[in-house]
């Protein structure tokens, strides 16, 4: 399928790796269909990806890995909201979290609060509600990031 994008282009993706969100993303609920993409010139895969609509080539959201950031990172979700995920099992569900970059790039947060759930057997996706207080929904990352990249460079990686 070619998907249209804002930032990458015209991009040919493999139908195995559309995400289906029944209910959309908050805000976004009409768009259903996403896709993970990143530009990078090795085979690893970068802290920060983008979730494309298929439908919308405007529509293109930054995201991560929460657990780069919050190690310990467990949301807690009422059972109905997995539901869209279909059957599942642990092993299989992807977790990520949306990126906020504003013109202060200091000010970079993520929404802990709000996390997208995939699970990657279906590829079937929502975003929830973590009910954990502690969760913000501007967590901010910019220092964080800046600690992990200073040690990768003393680590010589």
């Amino acid at each position: 399928m070619n998907v249209k994008t804002r930032h990458f282009g015209d991009v040919e993706v493999e139908d195995s790796k559309i995400i289906t969100m029944d209910n959309g993303l908050f805000g976004f609920e009409n768009y259903k269909k996403y896709v993970l993409l990143y530009d990078s010139s090795t085979d690893e895969i970068p802290n920060i990806q983008w979730l494309q609509s298929v439908d919308e080539e405007l529509l293109a959201l930054p995201v991560m890995i929460p657990t780069t950031i919050v190690g310990e990172y467990n949301p807690v979700v009422e059972d109905e909201s997995l539901e869209c995920l279909g059957a599942w099992n642990e092993d299989a569900i992807s977790m990520l979290v949306t990126v906020t970059v504003p013109i202060d790039v200091k000010n970079m947060s993520i929404n802990l609060k709000a996390p997208i759930l995939i699970n990657t057997e279906t590829m079937k996706g929502c975003q929830v509600i973590a009910e954990n207080p502690e969760y913000e929904v501007k967590f901010k990352i910019h220092d964080l990031l800046e600690q992990a990249r200073a040690k990768k460079e003393a680590e010589g990686k």
